[in-house]
């Protein structure tokens, strides 16, 4: 944990380290900015120190025009924590609240609403309902500034239950309606909607410091399944295209490998507004933008067995996965077998693209499918929830209850933990004595699979 001074350094560095990790607000300006942002230092005296944005915006701070703070990375520590604030933090990420709201979420944990509510304003400085708030906001002003969607259509896609909350929302957090909003951006109508609608999203996907790109793209590169996804471009401007289930309906992704600066530039097209929040979150966990870089490599650098290799790779990333039950089959059955389930059990794309036309079967589809009883064992257990992967799992369950189904094994169940849980802190082939690697195992597994 920092203390307050040394929060005050990092601000008046303008250390990007710590963009997402806390946010500071000026009681002067009524505003609250990211540590990185490049607007002269306020005095000391005049600082506040929120540990999310969300709890800046409760104190009726509004967000700044020049840092953007509502856009920068998420905190790692989401990822490490496998406490309820974690959990929690993960599932109001993937759009949880919006859809069940804080009793659905409460239920996923395990623990009554009060309890998470209490929990939740304790540690964070905002309960569920504000931070998925601040989540709408930051979706809602993606859509105003890269789309020429209709305001209403945006609200609605954003998570908003109405129009007038919307604008409410939008007004407080950033000073301004959501048409001055847009027009800071020069977004018009009539064309950039069609746009919209036709060619996807433009997004930039924010990450933390050094990012090691061809080290990801050549993982994914390596393990593409046919009709669902598929790298194309020569090394160094490669662009992974897969297609997504989601809540409300499918999804197709691109994301670009070429780093413009302190992000990835991708495209999201949905047959659904309302599944982008769960989208990006999805695309996030896969190619890990809110790990901490510098946390990890001040870590392994310091064991001289992957000291070279970490000097080599400033920023190797352990991916994730994008669609954790996805991963589980594919993980249980190999590649070849999983394109024969997606070919006869996947659901056609209404509009395939390119080379792809199909989503992934869902668990349920699989169970009754003419496969290995390890299989069918495997994808009832996920489709009845007996085995849960999601966003908020709790990683120790789900690793126990892989085990005792038939077929997976301590590498494959610690392996699905790995990428479709998204734990930094798993070492799939057990070596003895990795203790001094944690809590970034899984990264120093990566480093050594390339040494």
């Amino acid at each position: 944990m920092m203390d307050e001074l040394t929060r005050y350094e990092a601000v008046s560095s303008r250390d990007a380290r710590f963009d997402g990790e806390f946010f500071f607000a000026v009681e002067t300006t009524g505003i609250y900015c990211r540590p990185s942002c490049p607007a002269v230092t306020p005095k000391r005296k005049n600082i506040r120190f929120y540990p999310t944005a969300a709890a800046a915006q409760g104190q009726g701070f509004r967000a700044c025009r020049r840092c953007r703070p509502d856009a920068v990375p998420g905190s790692a520590e989401w990822n490490v924590r496998a406490d309820v604030v974690g959990r929690a933090m993960r599932m109001i990420g993937d759009g949880v609240v919006d859809r069940e709201g804080v009793p659905g979420l409460a239920h996923r944990l395990g623990y009554s609403s009060r309890q998470v509510q209490r929990q939740l304003n304790a540690e964070l400085g905002a309960g569920p309902v504000a931070l998925a708030r601040a989540q709408r906001a930051h979706t809602a002003r993606v859509l105003l500034q890269t789309t020429g969607l209709p305001v209403t259509e945006i609200a609605f896609a954003a998570g908003f239950a109405s129009v007038r909350q919307f604008n409410d929302t939008v007004r407080q957090i950033y000073a301004r309606t959501p048409s001055a909003l847009r027009a800071e951006a020069g977004t018009g109508l009539g064309a950039a909607v069609r746009e919209a609608r036709t060619t996807g999203i433009p997004l930039r996907l924010a990450h933390r410091g050094p990012y090691a790109a061809r080290e990801v793209f050549d993982l994914l590169a390596g393990e593409p399944v046919a009709r669902i996804e598929e790298v194309s471009g020569a090394t160094g401007a490669r662009t992974y295209r897969r297609t997504l289930r989601l809540p409300y309906g499918t999804g197709i992704v691109a994301v670009d490998e070429r780093s413009a600066g302190a992000w990835l530039d991708a495209r999201i097209h949905l047959t659904d507004l309302r599944d982008l929040t769960t989208a990006v979150q999805r695309l996030r966990r896969l190619f890990d933008l809110d790990a901490d870089p510098y946390a990890v490599d001040e870590r392994l650098g310091a064991d001289p067995l992957l000291a070279p290799g970490v000097a080599a790779r400033p920023g190797l990333r352990s991916p994730g996965a994008a669609d954790p039950d996805e991963f589980a089959v594919r993980t249980l059955v190999g590649r070849a077998e999983s394109e024969r389930l997606v070919e006869a059990y996947g659901k056609v794309l209404d509009v395939p693209c390119g080379g792809l036309t199909h989503v992934f079967p869902e668990p349920g589809v699989l169970a009754g499918a003419a496969g290995g009883p390890e299989l069918r064992a495997l994808a009832a257990a996920l489709a009845d929830g007996d085995v849960r992967l999601d966003a908020g799992a709790d990683r120790d369950e789900a690793e126990q209850a892989l085990l005792r189904l038939p077929g997976i094994g301590p590498a494959a169940a610690a392996l699905i933990r790995m990428r479709a849980l998204g734990d930094p802190d798993v070492d799939p082939d057990g070596r003895p004595g990795t203790d001094r690697w944690r809590p970034w195992r899984s990264y120093a597994v990566r480093h050594l699979g390339l040494l």
